[in-house]
């Protein structure tokens, strides 16, 4: 008889176990809906922060490389033009020398 109470205590631990209550798990399973969203929303503004960034240091680089190229056009407008005048006086100079 000793082992036909035992395997009842065992039968009733488990049965006190696994109770399960409907509105506490509801409540649970919302809580950890909510939860996971609102890790979802924060790793996404922290991605979206991410790139922001990056789309701003891009932006500040090339405003800088188009300053450069604005003084390298201006720069090799003026040496041109230095260039042009060179090639037409070189016979006004050879007659002065």
């Amino acid at each position: 008889m000793v082992n036909s109470s035992s395997c009842c205590r065992k039968r009733q631990s488990k049965l006190r176990h696994n109770v399960r209550v409907p509105r506490l798990n509801r409540l649970r399973r919302l809580r950890t809906k909510k939860m996971g969203a609102v890790g979802i929303k924060t790793d996404m503004e922290i991605k979206n922060l991410k790139l922001y960034m990056e789309n701003q240091i891009i932006i500040q680089e090339n405003e800088k490389l188009r300053k450069k190229a604005l003084l390298l056009h201006q720069e090799n407008q003026t040496l041109l033009a230095q260039l042009q005048k060179k090639l037409c006086n070189p016979p006004n100079q050879s007659l002065k020398t």
